[in-house]
């Protein structure tokens, strides 16, 4: 089973223009992310998939493979689908650009039913408890609510469960994390699907899959990360990272 990483970037981003190039510890953003996707022994290939030239050419400057695709994508999934259309692969993970933190492992757990052969996944998200009230209310944390399967029902910016009837402890409060691999065929099936009502209403790509009424499984990752959805956000993961074992294997 051949699988592939892709990782989108752009630059355009609305609450952090720029984002990608970001310098944490010394290096872009972009370049912790394909380092640390590129760790994970189960890839063949990790490509950046990007609009910008300048983001382009900075993956290209640290040695990893970037491809350019069109300026018009609204979702990081019709991004990564238009960039591995022509990429000989079982299947594509999708590792979300400002995700400093991922570690090999987490994109190991994710393929976790691939490997195993289970024909009827076809898009697995990982997701992680969510362990402050502050971070349920947050609207960049993406929060789902799951079946008994461990399928996602719903997803979005605000805080599901509802907190009206019983204290954050009790409830079930989990979040997306954007490490999310598709069979190579079920993602090429997204770009073709319709936007949705509630995908756009959200902002959330997996919306799409699961108002078309296909299955997303949810797998419960054990690592903790901290995305970098503002210029905040990338203080406190430059203090995480000055500390974390794996920057000593691409960071010299």
């Amino acid at each position: 089973m051949k699988i592939i990483a892709i990782i989108p970037a752009r630059m355009g981003s609305s609450r952090f223009p720029g984002k990608p190039l970001a310098p944490i510890l010394g290096r872009p953003m972009i370049e912790h992310v394909y380092h640390r996707t590129a760790l994970c022994k189960a890839l063949s290939e990790v490509y950046v998939a990007t609009c910008d030239t300048v983001i382009f050419e900075a993956v290209e400057s640290f040695g990893g493979r970037a491809m350019m695709t069109a300026p018009t994508h609204e979702r990081a999934s019709d991004r990564v689908a238009e960039a591995a259309a022509d990429l000989d692969a079982d299947v594509i993970v999708m590792v979300q650009g400002d995700e400093p933190m991922t570690y090999p492992e987490m994109i190991a757990e994710s393929l976790v039913p691939f490997l195993k052969g289970d024909e009827e996944v076809a898009c697995v998200n990982l997701t992680a408890r969510i362990t402050s009230p502050e971070e349920f209310r947050d609207p960049n944390t993406i929060k789902v609510v799951m079946d008994a399967s461990g399928h996602a029902l719903y997803m979005s910016r605000e805080p599901i469960p509802t907190l009206h009837l019983q204290d954050f402890e009790r409830i079930p409060a989990f979040k997306q994390v954007c490490i999310i691999p598709f069979t190579n065929i079920a993602l090429q099936e997204f770009i073709r699907l319709e936007p949705t009502p509630l995908e756009i209403a959200e902002s959330i790509d997996m919306m799409r899959f699961i108002e078309h009424g296909r299955k997303v499984k949810m797998i419960e990752t054990s690592f903790s990360t901290h995305a970098v959805d503002n210029p905040a956000d990338l203080k406190l993961v430059e203090t995480l990272l000055r500390e974390d074992p794996l920057m000593q294997s691409y960071h010299h």
